[in-house]
C-alpha cells in the first residue's frame, strides 16, 4: 500500500498519477513512496520540469517510440498548463500537449504529474482529458488536520508515536504540514530498532519553534514568574529576534488564547473549538488549561496592539518597552 491511499483517489487502478496540492514537500514526498513500488523498481525515471525544461522537452519525453526505448517512468514537476492564465506564447505548444494527453493511456510509459498548486482550472480542455486519464489526488487539507495526517504516514511506515509525542512533534512544528514531515523524517533517522518516536526523543532532537517559545513566555507571565519570562525573553532578543517581531508573535497568541476563551464561555467543547478555529487539538488544550480571565486577556491584546503601533509609527524604540509590557501581564 502507499500514502497516496490516505487521500480520495479518482481511480486506484491507473498508474498514471496526479497528485495536486499546495505543498511541494508534501507531494514530492508522496511521489518518492508512490515511485517505490516493486513494479517500478526496473523501470527508468525521467524528470521533466516543464518550466525549466519547457513544453517541447515534455512532449518528446511522452512521445518517444519504446521501439528506442524501454519504459520509463515521467515524473512531469511544474504543469503549468493546468493553471487558469498561461501566457499566450504557449498556445500552440499547449493544443500540440492536448492531443498527446488525449490520448495517454496508449503511452507504455508510466507518467507522474506533480502540480504544487492550491488549484487548478478543470474547465480547460487539457485539464478534463488529464483528468479523465489519470488517478487524481488532491492533498489538501485542513490545519487541525496535519497530526492525524502524520500519525498515519507513520503508521504507514511501520513506526509508533505515541498521542502525547505526536502533540509535542506538532506543536514544535507549528502546525505547518512541512515542517512536521521534515521533522519526522529527521526522527525517523534516528530512531532505534523498536521504531518508536518518544517524546524524549523529540525532545532531545527537535527544537521548540519561536511560536511555542513565545507561548511559554506568556504562560510564565502568567504565572508570574517574571524572571523566567524576561529571560527567554532576552534569549530571542540576542539570537536576533527583533522586538516588532516578538510582539507579533505575542500578539497572535493573545489573540488565540482569547477567541478560545470566548468559545469556551460559550460551552463549546475542545473539539468544537479546534474545528473552529481550524488548529491542533493540543494547542486547543494548552488554551483551555489557561487560567487567565477574558477581560485580562481582552485588555492585553489591546496593549499589545496599542504598542505594536508605537514601535511602527516610531513612538517606541529599543526592547525595553517589550520587556514592561511582559511585567504587566
Amino acid at each position: 500500500m502507499t500514502l497516496i491511499s490516505l487521500f480520495k483517489q479518482t481511480n486506484p487502478k491507473n498508474a498514471n498519477l496526479l497528485i495536486q496540492g499546495p505543498d511541494s514537500f508534501f507531494n514530492d514526498y508522496l511521489v518518492r513512496n508512490y515511485l517505490n513500488q516493486k513494479s517500478f523498481s526496473e523501470l527508468d525515471q525521467v524528470i521533466v520540469d516543464c518550466l525549466e525544461d519547457g513544453l517541447d522537452e515534455l512532449m518528446a519525453t511522452l512521445t518517444e517510440s519504446s521501439l528506442f526505448s524501454n519504459q520509463k517512468v515521467v515524473v512531469v514537476k511544474n504543469p503549468f498548463f493546468l493553471m487558469a492564465k498561461v501566457p499566450q506564447k504557449f498556445k500552440k505548444q499547449v493544443e500540440k500537449l492536448t492531443k498527446i494527453i488525449e490520448h495517454l493511456s496508449d503511452l507504455e510509459d508510466v507518467v507522474v504529474f506533480v502540480a504544487n498548486y492550491e488549484k487548478i482550472d478543470r474547465r480547460k480542455k487539457i485539464s478534463k482529458l488529464l483528468l479523465e486519464h489519470v488517478n487524481v489526488v488532491e492533498t489538501t487539507f485542513k490545519p487541525y488536520e496535519v497530526s492525524g495526517i502524520i500519525k498515519a504516514i507513520s503508521k504507514e511506515e511501520g513506526y509508533q508515536i505515541t498521542n502525547m509525542a505526536l502533540q509535542i512533534l506538532i506543536q514544535r512544528s507549528d502546525q505547518v504540514l512541512d515542517v512536521s514531515l521534515s521533522n519526522y523524517v529527521k526522527l525517523k533517522n534516528i530512531v532505534g530498532e523498536d521504531k518508536r518516536i518518544t517524546e524524549t526523543l523529540i525532545n532531545e532532537n527537535i527544537d521548540r519553534s519561536l511560536s511555542e517559545n513565545i507561548f511559554e513566555i506568556l504562560t510564565a507571565a502568567f504565572d508570574k514568574k517574571y524572571q523566567e519570562a524576561t529571560q527567554r525573553l532576552e534569549d530571542h532578543l540576542r539570537e536576533g529576534a527583533s522586538a516588532i517581531q516578538l510582539l507579533a508573535i505575542f500578539e497572535s497568541q493573545l489573540e488565540f488564547l482569547t477567541c478560545v476563551k470566548v468559545l469556551q464561555n460559550r460551552r463549546w467543547s475542545k473539539d468544537q473549538i479546534t474545528k473552529e478555529l481550524k488548529v491542533n487539538p493540543y494547542r486547543v488544550k494548552l488554551a483551555l488549561e489557561n487560567k487567565v480571565s477574558l477581560s485580562k486577556l481582552t485588555v492585553l491584546l489591546k496593549q499589545a496592539i496599542e504598542l505594536d503601533f508605537g514601535y511602527k509609527n516610531g513612538t517606541y524604540h529599543g526592547d525595553e518597552f517589550l520587556k514592561l509590557f511582559l511585567l504587566k501581564i
